[in-house]
């Protein structure tokens, strides 16, 4: 069998179980049981496989077919500009969060030098980004997962950060209070009674800790602004990834917290997803 044909076979078993994108998926898994890229299986269609490649493949389209997404499948996800070792221990990182990258960059153009903190960091991916795009940055990440902490640390070493970042099982109340130039977190915020309506791939495989958000879908939110308003520095700014229908609860508790809110960025829907805030007492 060449590449050809296993790519159509599997792509019919995809698309009989529903998978929307069955055709990438397939060159995706293939090209991690080959150990090359997605290119080099478009560009070698008629390359024979042997049995272990057609194995191992079929193993790993049977994984999909019951909706274990891709990133946990090969172990890795693309994010911004760089490419992140995940496992179904870690949210898998969204094309959206990336604006939280943008805005963070763009407010700090012209800063050097800064404190960074990412509660809740997951796999580290917005935390590591920015340190990579910011030379003279340092950072601090915290996660109630000893298993997120481990793979931020892997991350932070694969992307030789490992001297400008540091990581931490840790809940915020453990932290020093007017530390920190900078707070980030992608925090959960799905209403619990609305975790049933997510796409399967989301709930039954990546970790509920990481998507509830409490009754209101707020709860860990307002933990953090809290929080935040003594471990930030005068002036300090507070960029908070939020659900789509969540602006006025969040502004309200930012204001009520001694925070002016600088500016609401929209995702590439148009919702509301990124509150940037700044504390001024």
């Amino acid at each position: 069998m060449n590449v050809r044909q296993a790519i159509f076979n599997a792509k019919k078993v995809l698309t009989k179980n529903q998978i929307k994108s069955a055709g990438l998926d397939c060159e995706i898994l293939l090209s991690k049981v080959l150990q090359k890229d997605r290119k080099y299986v478009i560009l070698n269609l008629d390359k024979k496989l042997n049995k272990k490649n057609i194995s191992d493949f079929s193993d790993l389209i049977l994984k999909r077919s019951f909706n274990k997404p891709v990133a946990y499948l090969t172990g890795k996800k693309n994010f911004w500009k760089y490419s992140f070792f995940v496992s179904d221990q870690t949210l898998i990182p969204r094309p959206d969060t990336e604006i939280l990258i943008e805005n963070v960059l763009k407010i700090t153009k012209y800063k050097s030098n800064l404190n960074i903190l990412d509660i809740g960091t997951g796999s580290g991916c917005i935390l590591l980004s920015i340190l990579k795009d910011r030379s003279d940055f340092y950072g601090t990440g915290i996660d109630i997962s000893k298993d997120c902490i481990n793979i931020s640390r892997i991350n932070a070493t694969n992307l030789e950060l490992s001297n400008r970042s540091k990581f931490f099982k840790s809940d915020i109340d453990n932290l020093l209070n007017g530390k920190y130039d900078l707070i980030i977190s992608n925090p959960p915020y799905i209403k619990k009674l609305d975790l049933k309506y997510l796409d399967k791939d989301i709930i039954d495989f990546e970790p509920k800790i990481a998507l509830d958000g409490g009754l209101e879908g707020i709860s860990i939110i307002k933990k953090i602004i809290i929080r935040s308003s003594d471990l930030l520095k005068n002036s300090g700014k507070l960029i908070l990834e939020i659900g789509f229908d969540q602006k006025y609860k969040v502004k309200k508790l930012l204001k009520n917290n001694g925070f002016y809110i600088n500016n609401i960025i929209k995702d590439y829907a148009q919702n509301d997803r990124c509150i940037i805030s700044t504390k001024i007492r």
